[in-house]
């Protein structure tokens, strides 16, 4: 057990994970649930987070955790960005009346 948090592996079956997450909010958003944008950015920033953790722990070069940082970073924008927008707090991003 303690070999797949020295590896970071852990991180690659979190991310499994993951990404099941966003298949089941696209697969609810088809279904008439809320909008999936702002949930998916916000799981891609936590993804983002994560490949940055394994990337340390793996011992990567430094660019591929420079890198999956500034995709934290981009996608953590986007969220800020939906989240604060004008009509972000009407229910299913409805265009104000």
């Amino acid at each position: 057990m303690s070999e797949l948090f020295a590896n970071g592996r852990i991180i690659d079956a979190v991310l499994v994970l993951v990404a099941a997450e966003a298949v089941l909010i696209l697969a609810w958003r088809r279904r008439g649930g809320p909008g999936a944008g702002p949930l998916l950015v916000t799981l891609a920033s936590g993804a983002f987070l994560m490949l940055a953790l394994r990337a340390a722990l793996a011992g990567a070069a430094w660019f591929w955790l420079a890198l999956a940082l500034l995709g934290a970073l981009a996608a953590h924008l986007a969220d800020l960005w939906l989240r604060l927008r004008p009509h972000a707090a009407l229910p299913h991003g409805r265009p104000a009346p």
